[in-house]
């Protein structure tokens, strides 16, 4: 997660990293599964990327209004090359197709450098890992990482089907040492891993790492509210519905601006960075889902209702991403 410590000089660094372009080479394109593609991305001059952990992502700039964050599923000791793969959504924004219809190898892309919202913690004693879909991606790299380190892991992916189950190739060997554990429901989840089950007891010095859907995601958050402080851990790898400012339970609300004590209203259909914009106010954003950080921002008044899928409790005392967090009091002052 995003650990702030009360430092402004650490936001302004999150956020210019979020900035940060570089070109590179689609140096390879991998079917891993029924509408699941891969593809490993190389610099164009064959040097070292730079470096990553378990857990990060990048950002596929695909042209001046579509940017999509992909997790990295490559092993993070290969400083040559990142790896994401993309489920083809039909239904989603048209991210996916983009990538499906237009990346070739040979062919080059915009990306970020990596950011890491989702990281394995140090000193734990086992690391649970739960899967929905392409979910796994940040976890493959999470278990070379976990391997890597020599600590203990186990891994429980659900999928639809075989054929819908990547990275069979790379898990096979880990199935068959009992380290990860596939669960198929064909659609229908009462028929797949019994979530509740498996984490109602919390082995002692275990940590919980889940990504998945939305409703994957409810369901393991619910399965495990009962776990200690500070061992969930998870990403959406797309953003939560209620982020969403077209959301039926949107009110409105006003935003004050500390260095001009100037007031804005927020209607329940506008996002705080769309009425600044509508005003004159300048304000950078990247992928406006809450996830890429660029538009974070401090308040110092007010309840933020926090939409976002990066920061933490700690931070949230502090910042917001005004892209699609709203807020619970009737004012908010922003530290602009």
């Amino acid at each position: 997660m995003v650990k702030l410590e009360n430092t402004n000089e650490l936001s302004e660094l999150i956020i210019e990293r979020a900035k940060v372009q570089i070109e590179v080479k689609i140096e390879e394109t991998v079917c891993e599964a029924e509408g699941i593609m891969r593809y490993v991305l190389g610099d164009l001059r064959g040097q070292a990327l730079e470096p990553f952990d378990a857990g990060a992502h990048i950002d596929i700039f695909l042209d001046d209004d579509l940017m999509r964050p992909y997790s990295l599923c490559g092993d993070p000791m290969d400083d040559h090359h990142y790896q994401i793969a993309v489920l083809r959504d039909e239904k989603g924004r048209g991210g996916s197709k983009t990538l499906h219809e237009e990346f070739q190898a040979g062919g080059t892309v915009t990306i970020s450098i990596p950011r890491n919202h989702f990281q394995l913690v140090a000193g734990a004693s086992q690391h649970l890992l739960l899967a929905g879909g392409i979910g796994v991606t940040p976890m493959i790299a999470m278990i070379y990482e976990l391997e890597a380190r020599g600590e203990a892991y186990e891994m429980h992916f659900c999928t639809r089907s075989p054929a819908t189950t990547p990275f069979k190739n790379f898990l096979a060997p880990r199935i068959k040492k009992g380290h990860v554990h596939v669960h198929h429901d064909n659609g229908d989840p009462s028929q797949g891993l019994d979530i509740v089950k498996l984490l109602r007891e919390q082995p002692s010095g275990s940590h919980l790492y889940f990504c998945g859907p939305s409703g994957f995601m409810d369901a393991t958050k619910s399965a495990a509210a009962h776990w200690g402080d500070g061992t969930l851990h998870s990403e959406y790898f797309t953003a939560p519905l209620d982020n969403n400012n077209g959301n039926v339970d949107n009110t409105a609300f006003q935003v004050k601006i500390k260095s001009t004590s100037e007031v804005y209203d927020i209607p329940a259909d506008k996002s705080i960075v769309c009425v600044l914009r509508d005003n004159g106010i300048i304000v950078d954003t990247q992928c406006e889902d809450g996830y890429c950080g660029t538009c974070l921002t401090r308040y110092v008044d007010g309840k933020p209702d926090h939409r976002d899928t990066v920061l933490d409790d700690d931070d949230r005392e502090q910042f917001l991403m005004i892209c699609c967090s709203r807020s619970k009091s009737a004012l908010l002052v922003l530290d602009i």
